[in-house]
């Protein structure tokens, strides 16, 4: 979408999305009373019809790095499940950092899981602004917990039970 200049030709916008990625998990994972950074099993969404707008967030052991600085929002949709225990909570995070290197938690969600039958499933969202003003310095990561041992999903061919979303909506503030 452009916009029309005086002589009527159109000239490109600069305003609206330009940067949105996906990203998921490859393997299921057992979540511990431990908080533990999802560190490992990523992949961007690779699968027929989805696709990517501007450049790709990186990650190196489930540290996420920003293509450009940006005022972002993150979006994650996590399920988990067991197949014997109740969990009192279950909690997820989103944490960032400003300088490379002390994180703090940006959002956090919890929810709880009552052993049922057989396997038992339940999932949380988790969602935040953040504010990139140098890309080299502010970075995410995701961190799970979980009272009893609890399975977080996986897969390569499909957003199994969980998404990553990074969308950047405009310059940083």
């Amino acid at each position: 979408i452009g916009t029309l200049q005086n002589n009527g030709s159109a000239v490109a916008s600069t305003n609206g999305i330009t940067m949105a990625d996906q990203w998921r998990r490859t393997a299921a994972m057992t979540i511990t009373s431990t908080a533990q950074v999802l560190s490992a099993n990523w992949e961007q969404v690779d699968t027929s019809g989805q696709g990517t707008i501007g450049s790709s967030m990186t990650q190196s052991s489930g540290i996420f790095t920003f293509p450009s600085t940006g005022l972002y929002l993150i979006l994650v949709n996590q399920g988990f499940y067991d197949n014997s225990n109740d969990s009192r909570y279950f909690e997820f995070k989103i944490d960032a950092t400003i300088n490379n290197s002390s994180y703090t938690t940006q959002s956090r969600m919890t929810s709880s899981l009552k052993h049922i039958s057989s396997y038992t499933y339940s999932m949380l969202t988790c969602n935040t602004y953040f504010n990139v003003t140098d890309t080299s310095l502010c970075k995410v990561r995701f961190k799970a917990e979980s009272q009893n041992n609890t399975l977080i999903g996986g897969d390569t061919a499909f957003n199994e039970s969980q998404s990553y979303t990074f969308i950047r909506l405009g310059d940083s503030v």
